[in-house]
């Protein structure tokens, strides 16, 4: 049985936390399975951490299903969260067809967009036909070019009290949780405290109901760039570096492969096999 959103309901209610972590594939999604995980997010951060790209806004709604078809497929109890990325939300018909086909196609079981504002008909529309919606308030990364690289959202007090009412509006056309993006931590607590449906955080303190944290960063295969509101809990990318180049140097020096790496037959059957093959 898969996580459901009465189940993140109940967490909340009974003041318990949980964790989210992005995934992208099979493997990643085994892993977080296996650790235990309640949720996972198939974000489109993809696009910056497994694409290249500087901002997550050339991922597309393709890219989004073929990972998210991956991961529901390395999942059997945590919800999978599908993103819509950019401009797939645009209207509600596009955020029906959009939606429709990371449900239909991937079998995620909810999708995250950012923002209110014109969202909100989105997420209404989407709710009403059983869709489930996740929001996504403060950093939305979609708008970078709206609003360039400042990150922290809500320090003004017209903002925060924006961020207040965009919550609940959010929770009252539908949605089942909110992430909070790089929001003041003390913001972040009295956005949760005032609202039924649980928030996720990332960057916005220990306030939330829930926490949420990319792949890359979590465990560390980003060596050359820690966000602040990382937790890194490992670091596999000096491991990694560390095994590559150990096989290379096994390869150079022929230690790599040896005979248990080799496929073989037994010595009658290779024997009578090199010989017909000398003789043909």
């Amino acid at each position: 049985m898969r996580v459901t959103i009465g189940d993140l309901l109940e967490l909340k209610r009974r003041g318990e936390r949980f964790a989210m972590v992005t995934a992208y594939d099979y493997t990643s999604a085994r892993l977080a399975e296996r650790a235990g995980l309640p949720l996972m997010l198939v974000g489109d951060s993809v696009g910056t951490v497994v694409q290249g790209h500087d901002t997550t806004v050339p991922v597309t709604l393709d890219h989004m299903v073929y990972h998210a078809q991956m991961v529901v497929r390395g999942s059997d109890h945590a919800m999978v969260v599908g993103d819509l990325p950019f401009m797939t939300y645009a209207s509600v018909d596009d955020a029906l067809r959009s939606a429709a086909r990371l449900f239909q196609e991937a079998g995620v079981q909810a999708v995250k967009l950012e923002g209110a504002d014109e969202a909100l008909d989105v997420v209404r529309a989407l709710t009403v036909r059983g869709l489930p919606v996740m929001g996504h308030l403060g950093y939305t990364p979609q708008s970078v070019h709206t609003f360039g690289r400042q990150i922290v959202r809500g320090k003004t007090v017209s903002q925060a009290r924006k961020l207040l009412d965009d919550a609940l509006a959010l929770q009252e056309a539908g949605a089942f949780a909110i992430v909070l993006e790089c929001v003041p931590a003390p913001l972040a607590a009295r956005v949760t405290g005032n609202l039924r449906v649980p928030t996720i955080g990332i960057g916005s303190g220990p306030g939330c109901d829930g926490q949420v944290q990319v792949w890359h960063d979590l465990l560390g295969l980003f060596p050359d760039f820690v966000p602040r509101h990382a937790g890194q809990y490992a670091k596999l990318g000096d491991l990694a570096t560390e095994a590559l180049r150990a096989y290379a140097a096994e390869v150079a020096d022929g230690a790599f492969p040896c005979d248990k790496h080799s496929s073989a037959l037994p010595e009658d059957t290779m024997r009578a096999l090199l010989q017909a093959v000398e003789s043909a």
